[in-house]
C-alpha cells in the first residue's frame, strides 16, 4: 500500500473522532505547554543572576581575609585581617596578567548632610575599582590615584544613598558626613539595582581605602582585595600565582591551612546559579510529568481505538493491505496526535511564559533549543506510546477481525 494513502486512512480516522482526538492531544499540550513555560522561567532566572554577576567586572579574582575565632565564636571570612596593603602591592607588582587591583574595607554607618541622615555601606577602594566593576558614573569625576595616597576626604555615593541624604539637590560638591568627617562628593554612580544576595547595590558610599581607615573604620588590615586580569584564560593561572605568593608571604607552611580564599568570577557565577539550576531541572521535570501523561493517554487511546476498528482492520487486511500497513497507519495516528499537540503547546507554553514575565515580573527566557527538544519528546511520546497499539492492530488474524462484533 502506498505510504500517501495510508497518511490519507490514518487522517480520515482522526477527523471523524474530533472531540476525542483533540481531548488526546490535550494531555501533550499540557506537557509541552508547562514544560516551555517552566523551563523558560528557569533559563530567565538563571540569566538574570549571570548578568548580575557579570555587573561585578569582567575577569575579576576576589581574595578575602581569613576567619578568626573568639570565645567559641567564628567570625567567617574577612573577620581575621590576614591581608595587608603590602600583600595587594605584592600582587599588583609580580602576578603576571594583572591590570588593575583595588584593596577593599568595608563598614556600615550613619551618614548625613544638612538635617538628613542615612545608615548605609561604606567602601573603601583604590582608584581601579570603577575600571574593575566596570561601573560608569551618572555626575562627576571619580576620586584618584593621588586622593588615595593623600588619604582625601572625597568619596563617590550611589544613587540610593544620593537621594536618601540629599533629596532632589545635586550633590556633587556637597558635604558628606561619615562619622562626623566632612567627606566632598566628586561623582554619583550609575544605578546597579539589587545583588545576586538582594542587596540594593546602589546604597553604597565610596573613598579611598586609606581615608576609610584613617578615617571611618580604622585599622590597618583589608577585608578584600579585588584584582582584574587581562583575558579570562588567565584566570586560572594568575588564582595560584596569588594564591603560592600570599602562602610565601603569610608564612604558611605546607599543609597548614590557608589564613584567607582567593576566587574568581566563574566560580561565583557557578555557585550562584546552582540553586537556578536545580530549580529549573525540578520545575522540567515536574512538567515533564505531564508529558508522561500524556503519552499514556494517547495509549489508552489508540488500544481504544483498535479494538473499536477491529472489523475494519480485518476488511483492510482482507483486501491486501499488509500487517506493515497497518502498523504505519495507526502509528501516523499517534505521531500526529503528539505533533499537533506538541506545535500548539510550544505556543501555549510560550504566551504562558511572557504572560508571566510580564504580569508577575519574572524573568522569562525561552531558546531555540528548548523548543526543538519540547517538540522533539512529544513527538518520541507519540511513536512509544503509540508503538503497542498498532503493533497489536498489525498482529490482528484477518478472520478473526472480520468476526469480531
Amino acid at each position: 500500500m502506498r505510504v500517501g494513502a495510508t497518511f490519507n486512512v490514518a487522517f480520515r480516522a482522526l477527523r471523524r473522532n474530533k472531540m476525542r482526538s483533540v481531548l488526546t492531544a490535550l494531555g501533550i499540550i499540557i506537557g509541552v505547554g508547562a514544560v516551555i513555560a517552566m523551563v523558560g522561567i528557569g533559563n530567565g532566572a538563571k540569566s538574570q543572576v549571570e548578568q548580575q554577576i557579570a555587573s561585578l567586572g569582567q575577569n575579576i579574582i576576589i581574595i578575602s581575609s581569613g576567619s578568626t575565632t573568639s570565645s567559641g565564636i567564628r567570625t567567617g571570612w574577612g573577620g581575621a585581617g590576614t591581608l595587608k596593603i603590602e600583600d595587594a602591592e605584592a600582587i599588583r607588582r609580580e602576578v603576571a596578567g594583572v591590570t588593575a587591583v583595588s584593596e577593599e574595607v568595608i563598614s556600615t554607618t550613619q551618614v548625613a548632610a544638612g538635617n538628613q541622615n542615612w545608615f548605609t555601606r561604606i567602601y573603601g577602594e583604590s582608584a581601579d575599582y570603577f575600571d574593575i566593576r566596570q561601573w560608569p558614573l551618572a555626575d562627576g569625576a571619580p576620586f584618584t590615584a593621588q586622593d588615595v595616597r593623600s588619604a582625601n576626604k572625597v568619596c563617590v555615593i550611589g544613587q540610593t544613598t544620593a537621594t536618601q541624604v540629599f533629596g532632589n539637590e545635586n550633590p556633587l560638591g556637597q558635604i558628606l558626613r561619615v562619622k562626623n568627617v566632612p567627606f566632598t562628593v566628586t561623582a554619583i554612580l550609575n544605578p546597579k539595582g539589587l545583588s545576586v544576595q538582594g542587596v540594593d547595590q546602589d546604597d553604597i558610599v565610596i573613598m579611598p581605602y586609606s581615608s576609610a581607615m584613617k578615617r571611618v573604620v580604622g585599622g590597618t588590615t583589608l577585608r578584600n582585595i579585588n584584582v582584574q586580569v587581562a583575558d579570562a584564560s588567565q584566570l586560572g593561572v594568575a588564582q595560584q600565582q596569588i594564591v603560592d605568593l600570599l602562602r610565601q608571604r603569610h608564612n604558611i607552611r605546607a599543609g597548614r591551612d590557608d589564613d584567607f580564599t582567593v576566587r574568581n568570577q566563574q566560580e561565583i557565577a557557578d555557585a550562584a546559579t546552582a540553586t537556578t539550576d536545580v530549580m529549573t531541572g525540578l520545575l522540567g521535570a515536574i512538567a515533564g510529568v505531564s508529558l508522561v501523561v500524556g503519552g499514556i493517554g494517547i495509549m489508552n487511546i489508540m488500544l481504544v481505538s483498535v479494538t473499536e476498528r477491529t472489523r475494519e482492520i480485518g476488511t483492510r487486511m482482507a483486501v491486501g493491505a499488509r500487517g506493515r500497513d497497518i502498523l504505519t497507519q495507526f502509528l501516523i495516528e499517534a505521531i500526529s496526535l503528539s505533533c499537533v499537540g506538541g506545535i500548539l503547546g510550544i505556543i501555549i507554553g510560550i504566551a504562558a511564559a511572557k504572560t508571566i514575565a510580564i504580569t508577575r515580573h519574572w524573568p522569562a527566557l525561552i531558546s531555540p533549543m528548548s523548543i526543538f527538544a519540547a517538540f522533539a519528546v512529544s513527538a518520541l511520546v507519540g511513536i512509544f506510546f503509540g508503538f503497542y497499539p498498532a503493533r497489536k492492530a498489525a498482529a490482528l488474524d484477518p478472520i478473526e477481525a472480520l468476526r469480531y462484533e
